[in-house]
């Protein structure tokens, strides 16, 4: 009795999953998010380089128009607008940054404290309740009149405005993530509180904490910048998106580019870390993300 021998299937290769820089550079408003502020971070950045000194005067040039001496003109004491947006994009960068930190300090450790000791989550969460019952510019701005003006007291101020916000969302992680198998076996097994904190909770929180910290991000250089125009933010000298704005709203009929230019970083600032903060929450989130791969292969 003689066997056929039937031909082997041949195995179908598997296409890799895209990575994150693919994922990113295949959404578009991400990709100009990204663009946006890596732009930002490379100007201030190189704001030694590509411009000049933002407190140098030059009296018999004072609000002289946008041309090519001065790309965004001058203000009302002669000093360089376009260097002054440039080192202003510095600072609010430098803010922004130290504020995430700052808030991530406060608010993962309340976060974790409230959503896994409930004897402790009334108790954190009401005093997060009433931290956010206020409104974030008022409540800085009674910050500030405490602790005085200086860039370090505005991230301070900022971070304590913000750090309720990112102690909500790491609790309501922490509430969905202890009630797991993983973190159920892991207690059964005697690990200790401080363990599965560290190796089974935060980790896995980590993901809805980052997209929280683009928006923080923005939420506190239009802070920043709304506390310097309103005098009570940085000092008057130093080079700040608020400070430009508000010398130069006495001056918005006779030189406009005044208030355009920096109002416009602002906008393109945020815009960027908006659209950014977006993509990102969608590249984080296993559904959508696996949705994307499989359009990818289709």
């Amino acid at each position: 009795m003689s066997v056929i021998a039937l031909p082997r299937a041949e195995p179908v290769p598997r296409r890799a999953s895209p990575g994150w820089l693919a994922l990113i550079t295949r959404r578009k408003t991400t990709l100009v998010g990204a663009v946006l502020m890596l732009v930002m971070v490379l100007v201030s950045a190189l704001a030694p380089v590509v411009a000049g000194d933002p407190g140098h005067m030059d009296v018999a040039r004072r609000l002289s128009a946008p041309g090519r001496a001065h790309w965004f003109g001058t203000d009302d004491v002669g000093r360089d607008v376009w260097s002054r947006v440039v080192y202003g994009a510095r600072l609010s960068l430098l803010v922004g940054a130290a504020v995430v930190g700052l808030s991530f300090a406060i608010g993962v450790v309340c976060g974790l404290a409230a959503g896994y000791y409930r004897r402790l989550d009334n108790v954190i969460m009401r005093v997060m309740d009433g931290l956010m019952a206020f409104p974030a510019i008022v409540l800085a701005i009674a910050l500030m009149a405490a602790l005085g003006s200086s860039v370090i007291n505005v991230i301070v101020a900022i971070g304590v405005v913000n750090a309720p916000r990112v102690a909500r969302v790491v609790r309501g992680s922490v509430l969905v993530i202890r009630e797991t198998s993983y973190v159920e076996a892991a207690r059964a097994l005697g690990a200790s509180d401080g363990l599965m904190i560290v190796r089974h909770v935060l980790p896995n929180c980590l993901s809805p904490v980052i997209v929280q910290g683009s928006f923080v991000f923005a939420a506190a250089v239009l802070t920043e910048a709304a506390l310097s125009f309103l005098g009570v933010g940085v000092p008057p000298y130093v080079p700040s998106w608020g400070v430009i704005l508000a010398e130069g709203r006495l001056y918005i009929q006779q030189a406009p580019w005044l208030v355009i230019y920096p109002g416009v970083a602002i906008m393109l600032t945020i815009f960027g870390l908006n659209l950014f903060g977006d993509g990102l929450r969608d590249l984080l989130d296993p559904k959508i993300r696996g949705l994307a791969t499989e359009r990818q292969r289709m």
